[in-house]
């Protein structure tokens, strides 16, 4: 963690774009956690639907226009000046929120499935942007550093977006202060979005092509023209699969396996969040500012590692009595809990460790003028795998599999990977 790397939070080639994407983060979770927990404890019982189908509806929305939407996303940030096209992407994001103000007023959940949609769609446009422009203000040198910097300041803004929304919606005044905070948010991000420094046009002569399919099919094979991109991009999206698993099963793994309340798989949460900032950050310092897979193997066997601990850690615990949950107390107060803390934490240090050099290395070496493209390629095939995560994961348990079962599967699996990025340069 070198003073280096967070000198460029004094930079004005990098700290618009991080405040940008961090508010921007912290305010699809919080928008998105009030849902949820609207949808699980008043909008299903008040239409009569069912919960737990909506929640995975309401999933799905999001992920939606990552598969409709980034070949085009791709394709316009290639061709347009793009911090341009940040600040008219953050201008529609005030738009929505102040339309899901009127929704969490009104308790509409059509339409407050249709912001969540919306929203979804505005973060596909984002991502293509907001990785493509770090090469552009960063030297090579700083590129890890950056990214580092960009993964911990997402993290910690999905941790605090979830938390706030979870906690103010369920208040007295719950909507009206998470329609203020959203709104609040999306504005300051426009703000900071108009001190993006402007960069060169990619590809100025790039015809659009709106036919989605194949488009995306395009991207995708000319992704496979290049190794070293390639197998950077099944990495990165390896480790979506593995950290979507990871958090989806945080609160079945608590009540069911360890037998703690809310307040405790939100430390699941935290420590989770902090470990992957944590190892973000060191990958700066380990790397000496190199673009390199060096360690990326290493973390392979760390993330495989701790995570089969965890597997002989929550094995070893009684079946709980969902009457009786614990709460921070009490699980703080079994030595064993800190042990599978630790492993959490490691996890996530190791994931963090593991990602970083594989986004730098997208980024360093795709065509400078298809750059765009080939990370909305990778943003398809994140959603992809995370689709894949929720399938599987669904086979699992209905196949009979407990929590502690399927990480182990992942843990096994996830071994595999390191014929995939040995190939990468070190």
């Amino acid at each position: 963690m070198t003073t280096g790397q967070f000198k460029l939070l004094q930079s004005r080639r990098f700290l618009p774009l991080f405040i940008t994407q961090f508010l921007g983060a912290f305010n699809d979770n919080v928008f998105k956690n009030a849902l949820l927990i609207l949808i699980t404890y008043d909008l299903a019982a008040r239409h009569g639907l069912d919960g737990p189908l909506l929640v995975t509806m309401a999933s799905g929305l999001f992920i939606l226009p990552f598969f409709l939407f980034s070949a085009t996303a791709g394709q316009l940030a290639d061709r347009y000046e793009r911090s341009m096209l940040v600040r008219r992407i953050k201008l529609c994001e005030i738009g929505l929120a102040l339309l899901a103000s009127v929704g969490l007023y009104l308790g509409n959940t059509y339409l407050l499935f249709a912001v969540l949609f919306l929203l979804g769609a505005q973060s596909t446009f984002f991502g293509p942007i907001k990785y493509s422009l770090l090469p552009d203000h960063l030297r090579d040198e700083e590129l890890i550093g950056g990214n580092g910097l960009i993964e911990m300041g997402t993290f910690i803004s999905i941790l605090l977006g979830t938390i706030a929304g979870g906690l103010l919606i369920r208040t007295e005044n719950g909507t009206a202060m998470v329609s203020t905070l959203v709104c609040c948010a999306a504005f300051c991000g426009w703000l900071s979005a108009r001190r993006i420094p402007t960069a060169r046009i990619s590809s100025p002569q790039l015809r659009i092509r709106w036919n989605f399919p194949v488009e995306t099919f395009v991207i995708l094979r000319h992704a496979t023209q290049n190794r070293i991109v390639f197998c950077a991009m099944l990495g990165i999206s390896w480790f979506w699969l593995l950290g979507a698993t990871f958090l989806s099963q945080f609160p079945n793994f608590g009540k069911l396996t360890i037998g703690v309340d809310e307040q405790v798989v939100t430390l699941f949460l935290t420590f989770f969040s902090i470990g992957i900032g944590i190892g973000s950050l060191l990958c700066n310092k380990l790397l000496h500012a190199r673009i390199s897979a060096k360690y990326v193997p290493a973390a392979i066997i760390g993330l495989s590692l701790f995570t089969v601990d965890l597997y002989f850690i929550s094995s070893g615990f009684a079946v709980p009595d969902k009457n009786e949950l614990m709460g921070l107390k009490g699980f703080f107060s079994n030595v064993a809990n800190w042990r599978l803390l630790f492993d959490l934490t490691m996890i996530a240090i190791c994931g963090g460790i593991y990602i970083i050099p594989l986004y730098s290395l997208v980024q360093h070496h795709s065509d400078i003028n298809y750059r765009s493209r080939t990370i909305a390629g990778v943003n398809i095939m994140n959603a992809l795998f995370m689709v894949v995560s929720a399938l599987a994961t669904s086979a699992l348990l209905v196949a009979g599999f407990t929590i502690p079962e399927i990480f182990l599967c992942l843990a096994l699996a996830n071994i595999a990977m390191i014929g995939i990025v040995w190939r990468l340069p070190k």
